[in-house]
């Protein structure tokens, strides 16, 4: 090779080192640019729900109520596709917790799902608490429309026996109920359209990393930010499963929406159920209580333990809260002008949507974050091994990137705090680590959620994206249930 030659060779190797350095170094600083004012305006966010947590827990409201407590029957609803798994020993369970009390338990199953009905059948026949309701069209098609047909199904059976229930109660066919679930329910629906009681996920050490993100995020969420919007009066959204709901209240929604209280075309309509009874201005609770034994009134579940299974349910709560819920639901005054909140409440009640529909743009802000991590770190390999210049940091950036960090700090603090409250201070120490699980799980979710929102938007079609439920009967031995029992 000539002179010639090997310096035209060497000059187009600078200049495509050049270029690589330019777009490495470039990239990596817009990246983390964006990703900090986005990590800025979101921590800003949480430090400000949680400053106003802080000042409401000095004007805790009281635990009595002036109303006498809500008598009469009530309904339990139990949907339920391809639950042969877990539905008979859920039943089993609830049946034994709640002996003496004036309930019955609707169950919908479709008729295409032979193992769910040959599994509950024996139940069915032995308990006359028990009502299976078996749907005309074949499974699955939403939860909506499932509960919509045990709405159907109770209203055949209040004319038949001429008689009316008081309140019906939504669970999910793993759930563990608790003892004192229905005289709770019965204290507070006296002046309260909608009770929801705290959810705590049951978690098994094998699936400690993943479904133990659930743990901490259920603690944090039913440990602050509901009991924040329950003081505040604020729309109260249902997490479908430890909710009560007065029958009068499901009556005024089904007249709105032709017969059916329960959205169809929905993925999340338990959520949707709950901000429609706030935009009507009834009044909803969340209660956190104590019961006679000691332990405290909770409603307990298990949560999927691998990463499809998790990706896949959050997908389906992103898609229905942030996604199709803002076409659901629209924002305060809306509905109607106003929709009966002064203009305070109003920018107060579009903050907490705004909270609930941010996941899609958190997502977003934490791609960012750990593409430009990526991009930086081979920066630097870059400036060790082949001498590129770094890009220099301004003032700015330095006082941005210091001020995140002491955001992260705090926001570790308070989730560790809330995982300890409910699991303990060694599950609280995991919860640091899992904080970098739960962020993949949100970015797989979100993308996700746009395409199965983009799905539904095309098709016109809305189909029950349900989480595939393991038996649970066991659950209770483990360390996280021994400690949410407490």
């Amino acid at each position: 090779m000539t002179s010639r030659h090997r310096w035209g060779w060497a000059s187009r190797v600078e200049l495509s080192t050049a270029w690589l350095e330019w777009l490495v170094l470039g990239a990596g600083h817009e990246l983390m640019l964006f990703a900090s004012v986005g990590i800025l305006l979101i921590g800003l966010d949480d430090l400000l729900f949680d400053a106003l947590w802080l000042a409401t827990r000095r004007g805790r409201p009281s635990d009595s109520v002036d109303t006498p407590p809500l008598d009469g029957r009530f309904a339990v609803f139990v949907p339920a596709w391809d639950e042969a798994a877990v539905l008979p020993a859920m039943l089993r369970r609830t049946l034994a917790a709640w002996e003496g009390e004036d309930v019955r338990l609707y169950v919908g199953c479709y008729p295409n799902d032979a193992a769910t009905l040959f599994a509950v059948s024996p139940l069915i026949a032995r308990d006359r608490r028990l009502r299976l309701v078996i749907g005309a069209r074949n499974g699955p098609t939403t939860k909506g429309d499932n509960l919509n047909r045990l709405w159907a199904a109770l209203g055949e059976d209040e004319r038949a026996e001429s008689m009316r229930f008081a309140a019906v109660v939504l669970h999910d066919a793993e759930d563990h109920v608790h003892p004192g679930e229905l005289a709770l329910y019965r204290r507070y629906l006296g002046e309260n359209a909608m009770v929801q009681i705290p959810v705590v996920p049951l978690v098994a050490r094998s699936a400690r990393w993943i479904g133990g993100h659930y743990g901490d995020e259920f603690a944090e969420a039913h440990g602050k930010e509901l009991v924040v919007r329950s003081r505040l009066g604020m729309p109260l959204p249902s997490a479908g499963v430890g909710c009560a709901l007065t029958r009068t209240a499901l009556a005024l929604l089904a007249i709105e929406r032709g017969g059916d209280p329960f959205r169809c075309d929905s993925l999340t309509e338990d959520y949707e159920v709950g901000m429609v009874i706030g935009a009507y201005g009834l009044g909803a609770r969340f209660v956190e209580a104590i019961g006679p034994g000691g332990d405290r009134i909770v409603s307990r579940g298990t949560f999927p333990g691998v990463v499809d299974a998790a990706v896949k349910q959050k997908a389906r709560w992103v898609a229905g809260i942030a996604l199709a819920g803002w076409d659901h639901l629209g924002w305060p005054g809306s509905r109607q002008p106003g929709d009966g909140l002064s203009s305070g409440r109003a920018w107060l009640a579009r903050w907490m949507l705004w909270r609930d529909r941010r996941a899609p743009l958190a997502a977003l802000v934490l791609l960012a974050a750990y593409a430009g991590l990526i991009v930086t770190a081979i920066g630097w390999a870059g400036q060790e091994l082949l001498g590129w210049t770094a890009v220099p940091l301004g003032d700015a950036m330095r006082l941005l990137l210091a001020f995140n960090a002491m955001l992260l700090g705090w926001r570790m603090a308070i989730r560790a705090r809330f995982t300890a409250r409910w699991y303990g201070w060694r599950e609280a120490a995991l919860a640091l680590p899992r904080a970098f699980v739960a962020n993949v799980i949100a970015m797989l979710a979100a993308r996700r959620a746009v395409m199965l929102y983009w799905r539904m938007l095309r098709s016109g079609e809305v189909v029950w994206d349900k989480t595939e439920h393991v038996d649970n009967e066991g659950a209770p031995g483990d360390a996280f249930a021994r400690v949410a029992a407490r």
